[in-house]
Formats: structure tokens, sequence, C-alpha cells
């Protein structure tokens, strides 16, 4: 019964968002970490943006609009997104996303790999290496098991988050190479949920 109210849950972008802000305490950590590592208003006109599983489009308003596309899986999260943030979003597979080659210049992969199994997820770090241009940044923020035992709140939302492949550091390092080389790596905590946080270069 409570799995099922929770996959109701999450098909309600405004209900999921609002849990999400509350829990991640308005999603500060996160837009923190995207302002310092991809300084996206800076040089504006310059770069091209992806966010890659950009679900209800939270972060859309992090980018210039001209220059950012999103794009998800789930049709009624990139309509919702579409609906309320200027920019471009599409419907797509993380494994064959349908854009043109070294085209961005950066991109944004923020709690959407421990949703995938390995194997989904090195296919869709093979399209990102893709579609991104030779040295780009790719910047990918992870949840990871909590580091303190008494975050039990942060294990309760891992369960309602419905991830079921969080991993360990080493683990998503071993996912993100050989395409891409990590430059700097560090933990973040928004609100009550861990992240891994990694920027990295695609190698050429």
């Amino acid at each position: 019964m409570l799995e099922q109210i929770l996959d109701r849950v999450s098909e309600q972008p405004q209900a999921w968002n609002m849990l999400r802000r509350v829990v991640e305490n308005g999603f500060r950590g996160e837009r923190a970490v995207i302002e310092r590592e991809l300084a996206p208003w800076r040089d504006v006109g310059q770069r091209e943006f992806l966010d890659f599983g950009c679900g209800t489009g939270e972060f859309a308003p992090a980018f210039p609009p001209t220059y950012y596309t999103g794009v998800d899986l789930a049709r009624y999260y990139v309509q919702y997104a579409g609906r309320h943030y200027p920019g471009r979003f599409a419907v797509a597979s993380g494994a064959a996303i349908g854009l043109s080659g070294e085209h961005f210049d950066a991109a944004l992969v923020l709690g959407v790999f421990h949703h995938m199994p390995d194997a989904l997820v090195r296919a869709s770090v093979a399209e990102l290496h893709r579609v991104l241009k030779p040295g780009a940044t790719l910047l990918v923020m992870e949840d990871t098991p909590p580091p303190d035992p008494w975050n039990v709140a942060g294990h309760l939302m891992h369960w309602l988050d419905r991830g079921g492949y969080i991993r360990t550091n080493q683990e998503y390092r071993a996912l993100l190479a050989p395409q891409f080389s990590v430059r700097h790596n560090y933990a973040m905590r928004s609100g009550i949920c861990d992240y891994e946080v990694y920027v990295l270069d695609r190698s050429v």
C-alpha cells in the first residue's frame, strides 16, 4: 500500500517537488554546486548546457534559458517542465538522447544514476561523451549511503526516493571511466540527503 502511494506521489510533479524542497532545504546545496562548478551565467551565449535527467525542470532557472536543454525519460515530468520553465525540454532515453554529437559545453546529472543498473549507467555515460564537446565539463551529483549512521531521516529519504542503485564513491568513479576523468570529487549534504559531487572532464 505504501509503495503504491509513493508511486502516485512521484507521478505528481508538484507534490514530488514540494517533498524534495522540504527535505533538501530548498536545494540550496545543489544550486551552490552548480554555480560554483559550472558558472552558467558567465560568458552567456558562449556555452550550451545539457540537463540530463532534468525531471520537473527544477534546476532549469540556474541556466540561461536560450542555452539550456533538459531531457528526461518521464513524459509527464518533461511536460510539467515545459509549462513552468523556459528552455528546451525533450523526452529521451539516457542511452539514446537523439541530439547531435559534440554539441554541449557542459552537462549536469543530478540524482539520476542511482535509479539505473550498471549497464544503463555505462550506456548513458557513453552517450554523454558523444554529445559533449572535447574538454567539456560533466557535473554529476549522486546519492550515496549516509556516512552518519544516525542520519535516520537520510536513510528514510533514500527509501522514499525509490533509487535502487545507490553506490559508493569508488563504484560511481568506476562507472564514469574511461570516458571522463575526475577533476575533483567531494561530499555534499543537501538538507538530510548526502551526495557525492564529481566534476569531470570529457576525454578526447
